[in-house]
């Protein structure tokens, strides 16, 4: 079951919609009554609630705009979750490398502030390589969609954009290499958390295209990763309450080359297998 926040136009309010599967979305509720999509996944039966709601006016996709599916809530992120992100992080500084070494193998997982819910980038819409970076790339990464009370009640596509060199520079640089405007891309459909995830059958893949031509493409699957979502969630909340629920994003298993940075013109595609697709153009500066 896939639900998503859409617009009919650009002053038309935001509205809820359950994906039909066929190119379409249903809306949810009845014109005018204010259901929003935290309603939905913060109730105590979230797909109960969503088969309650009455249906409404059927719209082909191209003809609404995707939203991305956080209103209030905060976005958050995990760092070196998998293996390839701790041997990547590792090369790009050789001054920290030990602390992403440690990090790592510790209890404590790095969890860090990503964007407010009015930065995030929408499918289809520009993501950004800050102006003073030389080497940027994307990180394709499952993202939680977590209830105040810690559930995770949805899992949507996320790109966690990082400049690796600033980072690289020194780790207390980490916040202005995450978090700037166009950093933070969420895909616009979420599917609602009815049951585990198969791990090994989640691939995750990123497609970057430059000219038209595929310039990096590469795989992995939620299997490789050290920790489980739960203990991430765990973790966010241990000492910081979520009134308003929040997203994290789960780190990264798919790194660019060293020698790798994107450019403008650039096209980063992320499909989650069962999740969803995000597709961003690049700008910089």
């Amino acid at each position: 079951m896939h639900l998503a926040r859409f617009q009919t136009a650009a002053d038309a309010p935001p509205q809820v919609g359950l994906s039909n599967g066929e190119g379409g979305i249903v809306a949810l509720g009845t014109a005018g009554d204010g259901l929003t999509l935290s309603d939905l996944l913060h109730a105590d039966d979230p797909a109960g609630r969503v088969a309650a709601c009455p249906s409404g006016e059927t719209f082909a996709l191209a003809d609404v705009r995707l939203l991305p599916p956080v209103e209030r809530q905060e976005v958050w992120a995990a760092g070196v979750t998998y293996k390839r992100s701790q041997v990547a992080r590792m090369s790009e500084s050789e001054a920290a490398a030990d602390h992403y070494d440690r990090v790592y193998t510790a209890a404590r997982p790095e969890i860090f502030f990503k964007s407010t819910a009015g930065r995030v980038v929408a499918d289809g819409e520009p993501i950004r390589v800050r102006s003073d970076s030389r080497w940027t790339v994307p990180e394709p990464e499952l993202t939680l969609l977590v209830a105040p009370d810690g559930r995770i009640v949805g899992y949507a596509v996320g790109d966690d954009v990082s400049a690796r060199d600033i980072e690289g520079e020194n780790p207390l640089y980490l916040p202005q290499a995450k978090t700037y405007d166009g950093s933070c891309a969420l895909g616009s459909t979420v599917l609602l958390a009815e049951g585990p995830l198969d791990l090994p059958a989640t691939t995750i893949t990123l497609t970057i295209e430059r000219d038209g031509a595929t310039a990096y493409e590469d795989r992995t699957d939620l299997s490789q990763m050290k920790r489980s979502l739960e203990e991430l969630v765990a973790w966010l909340t241990k000492e910081y309450s979520i009134p308003d629920g929040a997203a994290l994003m789960t780190g990264t298993g798919l790194v660019p080359p060293d020698q790798f940075t994107l450019e403008q013109g650039d096209v980063v595609t992320i499909k989650i297998a069962g999740v969803g697709t995000l597709r961003n153009p690049v700008t910089r500066g």
